[in-house]
């Protein structure tokens, strides 16, 4: 399973997301490949995707960004709450 975490930048929120997502992805007992992108790059990197995480605030745009791609979009409020996180990823993963 592979896993992108995109931020506008591709800097320093998709890192934080990343490691977050990887922290809820250990507490679930699930393994996948956390990747961060940027939103310019995220076409590339979501290529063989099954989920990419991001803000509200950037979901369409990424949206816009992947067109036909089988990767479902989980929009996430706050980066920091392994929490929000985990729950929404196993809802997504099962």
């Amino acid at each position: 399973m592979r896993i992108i975490a995109v931020c506008g930048e591709g800097i320093g929120t998709s890192a934080i997301l990343k490691v977050n997502a990887e922290r809820a992805l250990d507490r679930l007992g699930l393994s996948a490949s956390v990747d961060a992108s940027d939103l310019a790059s995220v076409a590339d990197a979501a290529a063989d995707a099954q989920v990419v995480l991001t803000s509200t605030e950037l979901a369409a745009d990424v949206r816009a960004k992947l067109g036909r791609s089988f990767a479902e979009i989980i929009e996430i409020v706050n980066y920091f709450d392994v929490e929000e996180i985990g729950s929404k990823l196993e809802r997504s993963l099962g």
